[in-house]
């Protein structure tokens, strides 16, 4: 799969919550509201989630492999450092 196209949303709050990314690949199939996060070791990439009857949360897509996970990562990554470049936020 060949990531074709990514927005990313950013995101101005006291939270970690950096954006968030739309990822079309092969442009034929989209995923929503995957979250740009700022953590102890800088930035990463959490995948779109529900939140359980027990109170937990559980991804609603995900790659399956580490070989995706990177290539998603990397290209969310991409897109929210040239937004926050030419959109600071402040």
């Amino acid at each position: 799969m060949v990531v074709t196209e990514v927005k990313v949303r950013l995101i101005e709050s006291e939270s970690r919550l950096r954006g968030i990314a739309t990822i079309t690949f092969d442009e034929s199939f989209v995923v929503h509201d995957i979250r740009i996060i700022e953590g102890e070791n800088g930035i990463f990439v959490a995948m779109p989630s529900k939140k359980m009857p027990n109170g937990g949360f559980r991804d609603v897509a995900h790659p399956i492999n580490a070989e995706m996970r990177k290539h998603i990562e990397d290209a969310a990554i991409e897109a929210y450092n040239l937004e926050l470049q030419a959109n600071p936020v402040e």
